[in-house]
């Protein structure tokens, strides 16, 4: 087997680690908002990550210091990451797991027409129809939660729109940073964020803000969700530098299987006959826009000669 092959299995590997290891970051999150504000679980998940990568920084890359504008990119794109897991913690605590990652799972179509919105990127007809049939798949799923949850049930698509706007930032900083790096600056800028916030609003009853002191069982539950972000990340990292990210993105469906195995067990959660239509129909729509994406890739390289 060749190294090339070698590599693209690592990396199929690294993305099924991060489809499994992603919902358990998510279910310690849900279980953690039980105790303590979502900022402050925001607060652990970046402090945390920041703790872990620096001494990995440190030894794949110079860790030079930004210039101002890359700060101010840093500061961006962590605020968009913070909007996004801000909205999507405070899903979870009330929503269960499958359907938020549903919902979330419109972050693709997103992806695609911001990215030919801010990047220039084409796109065609055949993937508009895909994104507005997989929006349609989320509707189904948040009729039944609207009733159940209310407003709540629509965060996840904020989660989708600010990801999807980091994501862009990412695209665009990435070929400039080593992607260890870029992961490590994100979470310094995000706890530049987050910390300051909790500073100000401590006492002021401002129930997402106002930070308190963990009892006991939570503070295993807030490392639960800094580890397990800062290790699947890294895989996802990894994963994208070892294989296309044609061959891998499809493998992302997988956490939601793993969301409903993990809500199941561990909330009793599973969803509804509707849900599960609409789960369908998102994952659908994705696996042909990504099927769609790769066989373009291909008809545009260049064909060895005859």
């Amino acid at each position: 087997m060749s190294n090339t092959t070698d590599r693209v299995l690592l990396g199929i590997a690294l993305m099924i680690g991060f489809s499994l290891l992603a919902p358990v970051m998510d279910a310690f999150a849900k279980a953690s908002s039980a105790y303590v504000p979502v900022g402050e679980t925001i607060a652990f998940r970046f402090g945390i990550q920041t703790v872990l990568l620096f001494p990995l920084v440190l030894r794949v890359t110079d860790l030079r210091r930004p210039t101002i504008g890359e700060w101010a990119l840093h500061l961006l794109r962590a605020s968009m990451i913070l909007f996004a897991t801000a909205a999507f913690f405070t899903a979870l605590s009330v929503m269960p797991m499958a359907d938020s990652i549903a919902i979330f799972f419109v972050e693709p179509f997103i992806l695609t027409l911001l990215g030919a919105l801010f990047l220039g990127e084409s796109i065609g007809w055949r993937r508009l129809v895909a994104c507005a049939v997989g929006f349609g798949g989320a509707l189904l799923i948040i009729r039944p939660s609207f009733s159940d949850f209310g407003p709540v049930a629509f965060l996840p698509l904020l989660t989708a729109l600010f990801f999807a706007l980091y994501m862009v930032l990412t695209r665009k900083m990435a070929p400039r940073q080593h992607p260890v790096a870029l992961q490590f600056w994100t979470a310094v800028a995000a706890c530049v964020w987050i910390f300051p916030a909790l500073a100000i609003f401590n006492g002021t009853g401002f129930a997402p803000l106002d930070p308190v002191m963990p009892p006991g069982p939570s503070w295993w539950l807030l490392v639960g969700v800094g580890v397990a972000a800062t290790v699947s990340h890294l895989f996802i990292t990894y994963a994208l530098r070892f294989a296309p990210a044609a061959v891998i993105a499809p493998l992302q469906y997988i956490e939601i299987i793993s969301a409903v195995g993990i809500g199941y067990l561990v909330f009793n959660d599973i969803p509804d006959f509707q849900s599960f239509i609409g789960i369908a129909i998102i994952v659908g729509s994705g696996l042909y826009v990504f099927i769609r994406e790769r066989s373009l890739t291909r008809h545009k390289l260049p064909q060895p000669p005859a």
